[in-house]
């Protein structure tokens, strides 16, 4: 899991959740399927279920 701050715009679909994953502290390909295409051998970074919930102050 991350813990990051986020943004609801309606420029993405509904349904549709989009993260960087260009920075160390939003590391987002470590939270991706590691699932791998059998014929070109690229991973999956790109497409996968996301769970987002609000966080609630302890």
């Amino acid at each position: 899991s991350v813990d990051v701050p986020a943004k609801v715009t309606p420029d993405i679909m509904k349904g549709v959740m989009f993260m960087p994953f260009h920075f160390a502290e939003c590391a987002a390909n470590i939270l991706t399927n590691n699932a791998l295409d059998p014929i070109a051998k690229i991973p999956e970074f790109k497409a996968c279920a996301v769970k987002v919930e609000k966080i609630t102050e302890a």
